[in-house]
């Protein structure tokens, strides 16, 4: 069956395999576009790119309630340990480090962008996801600016047969901006590209439909523009 990404603001995304799901970044309750707080989901796995609040504020109540194993970097995982998240329920990676999971296979990629927790303690290295599930390889590159090595993951992935979907944070100020973005859909080569970390908050607004139609105009992928809580099939 297709993959189903639901975006749900900021970079909050579930992913649903049909059997398992999956759920990135958890930002709810206190995010001002989410269309369900954190009470209202679901997840059997949670991947958290990096340490900053708008990006794990609802991960240790969501792993708590569902019994969801956690995956996120070694500092991360510490963390959520002092949290009171069991030791047989977290994964920690590092840069370049992989992981098979019953969904798939997870690995941690290089993102250029600070990390800390919500205690003020430091949150590690900052990355993204490349996920293998079912033949698909989906790339979410966490808050990140451009860099060059976007390139490396897109040729790798294309080892494999390319990449399915790249998820990208387009809203500048603390990640990459528009343009920087459609210079990352070149980098990566992926076949279809959703923008994610935009309109949160003034400082972030952006017109994701024109950041769109410059996707269209000088790359081969078909970007996809969600409003909170639409989903896209991925067949």
């Amino acid at each position: 069956m297709p993959l189903e990404i639901t975006w749900l603001g900021h970079s909050t995304f579930t992913i649903d395999t049909g059997s398992h799901r999956l759920l990135l970044d958890p930002f709810l309750t206190d995010s001002p576009v989410a269309p369900i707080s954190a009470d209202e989901v679901d997840a059997d796995f949670i991947l958290l790119t990096h340490g900053h609040f708008d990006h794990v504020a609802d991960a240790v109540a969501i792993a708590t309630r569902t019994g969801a194993t956690v995956v996120a970097n070694f500092e991360i995982v510490e963390w959520l340990k002092r949290e009171g998240i069991a030791e047989d329920r977290v994964v920690a990676l590092n840069t370049g480090g992989g992981y098979d999971l019953p969904f798939g296979h997870v690995t941690q990629t290089l993102a250029h962008h600070s990390s800390s927790l919500p205690d003020g303690s430091y949150g590690g290295t900052a990355g993204g996801f490349l996920l293998e599930i079912d033949g698909k390889r989906l790339y979410f590159a966490g808050d990140t600016s451009l860099f060059l090595d976007m390139k490396l993951i897109g040729l790798s992935a294309k080892a494999a047969g390319g990449l399915d979907l790249a998820v990208l944070p387009i809203g500048d100020q603390f990640t990459m901006g528009p343009a920087d973005a459609v210079e990352a859909v070149k980098f990566l080569g992926a076949r279809q590209v959703l923008p994610c970390h935009y309109n949160t908050w003034p400082p972030i607004e952006q017109d994701a439909k024109a950041w769109a139609e410059e996707v269209r105009e000088q790359t081969a992928a078909e970007p996809f523009v969600l409003s909170p809580g639409e989903s896209l099939s991925l067949e």
